[in-house]
């Protein structure tokens, strides 16, 4: 089950690169279901004074972000997910992008 998430009321600043995921048994690069490969982007999510580092998976590389980048996520769901005695939630968006407005240029 997906469960969606408001992120109105939330920021979000990228704490390190983006990274491809990998199969763990065939080591071989996950896609999602048109062929697309994920990666993985660490983020603190903020919110209320409070904040948690998450992952979230997304199809295609993500272009622009630098660690400390404000970012904006689209589509952004909840997975809970337990494999044997191991839960968590996994988190997946449709797309991740440099919050920052391209600075207005002065004319001359």
């Amino acid at each position: 089950m997906q469960l969606p998430i408001d992120t109105s009321e939330l920021s979000f600043i990228c704490a390190g690169p983006a990274k491809a995921v990998v199969d763990f048994q065939t080591k071989r690069p996950k896609t999602d279901g048109t062929g697309t490969a994920l990666y993985a982007v660490p983020l603190v999510a903020m919110t209320d004074g409070n904040a948690e580092v998450i992952a979230v998976k997304v199809p295609g590389e993500p272009k622009g972000l630098t660690q400390g980048a404000t970012v904006r996520l689209t589509g952004l769901v909840a997975i809970p997910y337990t494999i044997g005695e191991n839960s968590g939630v996994a988190y997946r968006a449709a797309r991740i992008d440099n919050a920052a407005r391209p600075e207005a240029k002065v004319g001359s």
